[in-house]
């Protein structure tokens, strides 16, 4: 294995912004795994054997996302550039990138059975079909991710983040047809999860994707070749970058602080909403 690690910074010290950083993310991930236990507990001790059908898989698909999250969160690392923080062999990019396609498929999984359950109960054909395009999408966006994994080619994530941005406007839809068959509270909590829809695709379409073309357009302009796939492969396995540098982790450290966060608490609210949605709808 072959790790590398940037002169400019050989040790995480408290007095490196990045320092105060992980330890955010760490904290954060904790208090997830925490309020992932509660929660288990809580929503069965609350249904008892009359628990809503399918609710243990829904948190299974839960703890796959919360727990990915929170490894990705301790041994953070980009991708593409191969950089993390930590010199270990679990920073390597397969490790890394294999745990987040499961974590995001099974995200995607949360998202698809909410909007089954809601579309079948109310009868909207349209939450249904939303909810039958949500993974396969996500399958494809995780193609496009691992593509750009092994080739070092920014394009992939940038059309990844594309398809994840048409998933969720999918998903925007078929939450806002829901949105006329129910009122009162149940209206005002799928309009806030409009709103958390609207607040992400805003910053995919105007943050995350531009910045991979951005990156793009400028190895295009170097010249860069990039990697072939089973080159990537090999390279992906046995290469890490080990670097401290703010300048190298400024750019990842906005879309990692916001999805090791608050994704991570819409997953556990999905987990809420579709526990007691039996109740809420009944």
């Amino acid at each position: 294995m072959r790790r590398e690690s940037r002169a400019q910074s050989h040790s995480l010290v408290w007095s490196n912004p990045v320092s105060w950083w992980w330890a955010l993310l760490t904290l954060v991930s904790g208090v997830n795994i925490a309020a992932w236990f509660l929660l288990y507990r809580q929503l069965h001790e609350a249904n008892g054997s009359g628990h809503a059908p399918g609710l243990d898989f829904m948190l299974l698909l839960s703890a796959a996302y919360v727990f990915g999250c929170a490894f990705r969160s301790l041994l953070p690392r980009a991708d593409v550039q191969r950089i993390c923080l930590f010199d270990t062999w679990l920073s390597s990019v397969v490790i890394g990138r294999s745990v987040a396609t499961v974590a995001e498929v099974c995200f995607a999984g949360q998202w698809a059975m909410i909007l089954f359950q809601l579309g079948t109960m109310a009868n909207a054909a349209t939450a249904v079909s939303a909810a039958w395009v949500i993974v396969p999408l996500i399958l494809i966006a995780e193609c496009f991710s691992w593509h750009a994994v092994l080739t070092t080619n920014y394009l992939g994530n940038a059309i990844e983040n594309s398809i994840w941005a048409v998933a969720f406007f999918i998903a925007g839809i078929g939450v806002c047809r829901l949105m006329a068959e129910f009122d009162g509270g149940v209206r005002l909590l799928l309009a806030l999860t409009v709103v958390g829809i609207v607040v992400y695709l805003a910053f995919l379409m105007t943050v995350d994707v531009p910045m991979y073309l951005k990156r793009w357009r400028i190895d295009r302009a170097k010249g860069s070749r990039g990697l072939r796939p089973l080159e990537g492969l090999r390279d992906v396995s046995t290469r890490w970058v080990v670097t401290h540098d703010l300048a190298e982790w400024k750019e990842e450290i906005v879309w990692m602080s916001l999805y090791f966060s608050a994704a991570v608490w819409a997953s556990l609210a999905l987990c809420v909403f579709y526990a007691f949605e039996g109740r809420i709808f009944g």
